[in-house]
């Protein structure tokens, strides 16, 4: 059964191809790929991310709050109309992410969403959840606004399941077309040949892996795939339309 409820921290390092295969070597060590992962196959996640129509919420995230909250769909490749997804409300409190999901129909999200109205409660859904999430959406009027995809590989420590690292690269995006069920095309997001790792754990890390962390010359930084897109396509196009308007 796939875990619903997550209270973790998460730590972001970017890195070239290079640098990912010489990590991502010396980490097998340790850990071992997520069931998706079997036979060096990548898995693809599609986001469809929710926001007021000035981009409050993700607005108030690149302020760094001490708190902030996201909304989104999440299915694991293209779904169907009718696929399972997830509805996910992805929180950060004091540097403490907290992710609580639950399993719909892609049909029954969307209405959710569009109406605020809960689905009917059937086995498989998280009624708490949904509770939470029909609370937040009476506190805001959201429509679909950027859709983001990628590849993902997801490893797990063997010792320690609340250890997970994952790695993706191809991070794509798009403002149109704003289905899950249209496909996982887009433009990139950046560089190709780049990736972001990202360190999950419950608790510490283990001295084994900050010392790998160091030997590897890793460093954290602060890394939103929907924050440096709407950066991207939103923020700072006026700068650059004025630029154009100057020259």
């Amino acid at each position: 059964m796939a875990i619903e409820v997550f209270n973790r921290y998460e730590n972001k390092y970017l890195m070239d191809t290079k640098a990912f295969y010489n990590i991502y070597n010396d980490l097998m060590a340790y850990m071992e790929p997520d069931e998706n992962n079997k036979d060096d196959k990548f898995y693809t996640i599609s986001n469809l991310y929710y926001d007021t129509e000035h981009h409050s919420l993700i607005r108030t995230s690149l302020a760094k709050p001490k708190y902030r909250e996201k909304l989104r769909i999440r299915s694991y490749g293209v779904p169907g109309s009718d696929a399972k997804v997830y509805l996910e409300l992805k929180k950060k409190v004091f540097g403490l992410v907290n992710k609580r999901r639950t399993s719909l129909r892609l049909d029954e999200a969307y209405e959710f969403i569009r109406t605020g109205a809960a689905p009917a409660y059937r086995k498989g859904m998280n009624e708490q959840v949904i509770r939470e999430i029909e609370y937040f959406l009476s506190r805001y009027e959201l429509q679909p606004m950027v859709y983001l995809a990628y590849d993902r590989i997801a490893l797990f420590c063997k010792d320690n399941r609340d250890l997970r690292i994952t790695f993706d690269t191809n991070i794509r995006s798009r403002r149109y077309d704003l289905k899950l069920e249209a496909g996982d095309y887009g433009e990139q997001l950046m560089e190709r040949g780049q990736w972001l790792m990202e360190v999950k754990a419950e608790k510490t890390i283990p001295v084994w892996l900050s010392k790998m962390l160091s030997e590897h010359q890793m460093y954290r930084t602060s890394f939103s795939k929907y924050g440096n897109e709407y950066k991207k396509s939103i923020r700072n196009a006026p700068n650059v339309e004025r630029e154009r308007v100057v020259l």
